[in-house]
């Protein structure tokens, strides 16, 4: 039983959720100092971001089995080594959404209204690379879902706080994505895909990730100016800004053997900028 959730847990890389559920739970928080939000309203969202993710990350490795098999770099993921049948992917999927919608249904009106468009946009990245340079983009948009379904199922309306996490958590995640797709150049080019380092390039590319982290530090920054938050929030971006310079120091248009290693370093930034958030609004 053990080794099957093990399975579970590997096909939708169930440790990469701390990249969007931070950014989830600071909509929530900043959604909080207008209104009381409940420790089970808090448990509803928490839900609701893994089941959103674990059903979008399975959709993606069921859309890209195919190719998964064929890329040396993917070739040992669940499905085309054949640790879990394509037939049971899609009933992990159908569960995940099933999940989502029934979370997003405990959190009011709005949200069970607005699941099928999260889906919808999460869902769409795992085929924009078939049709669109923009796919970086895509699962930047995606991400960006996260902070604004926060707000909202946190009872937040008007207000531009969600608007500039969503936008930050997008380059974000955006200018990582861009970063990663580069080692998948070459196999991209030869099976027709699309993406920000097929069209432009590596060092082109590296330039655009830059840009775009240098967008989503502006507005984490930004948010301080549109809601009240202590020096101490400022200086906390401040220091995500730094992992955020450390992390493209590590990737160079002629070794992208660091390119994981930059990867897995987002996770402690979106728990920084959590944590650096929660105390700026609790702190005292």
């Amino acid at each position: 039983m053990f080794k099957r959730l093990s399975v579970y847990l590997s096909f939708v890389r169930f440790s990469h959720s701390v990249f969007a559920l931070p950014f989830a739970l600071a909509g929530a928080l900043l959604a909080a100092r207008r209104g009381p939000v409940t420790w089970t309203a808090i448990g509803w969202i928490l839900l609701a971001m893994v089941a959103a993710r674990s059903a979008a990350m399975g959709f993606n490795r069921l859309a890209d089995a195919r190719l998964d098999a064929l890329n040396p770099r993917t070739a040992n993921r669940e499905l085309p080594r054949g640790a879990m049948s394509r037939r049971e992917a899609a009933w992990f999927v159908v569960f995940a959404s099933v999940i989502f919608m029934g979370a997003a249904w405990r959190l009011g009106p709005l949200c069970l209204a607005l699941s099928p468009v999260a889906l919808a946009i999460v869902f769409w990245y795992s085929l924009a690379k078939r049709y669109t340079t923009w796919t970086q983009m895509f699962l930047g948009l995606a991400m960006a879902v996260a902070p604004v379904g926060g707000w909202l199922a946190a009872g937040g309306r008007g207000g531009w706080e969600p608007w500039l996490l969503g936008v930050a958590i997008g380059t974000w995640v955006g200018g990582f994505d861009v970063l990663y797709a580069c080692q998948d150049l070459a196999f991209d080019r030869v099976h027709d895909l699309r993406s920000i380092p097929v069209r432009f390039g590596v060092p082109r590319s590296l330039a655009i990730s830059r840009v775009m982290h240098g967008v989503a530090v502006t507005c984490l920054f930004a948010l301080s100016w549109v809601t009240p938050l202590p020096r101490f929030y400022q200086i906390g971006v401040g220091i995500v800004a730094v992992l955020l310079a450390y992390e493209q120091s590590l990737v160079r248009a002629d070794d992208l053997s660091q390119v994981k290693r930059a990867f897995d370093m987002n996770g402690y930034v979106g728990i920084l900028y959590l944590l650096v958030l929660a105390a700026s609004i609790y702190g005292g």
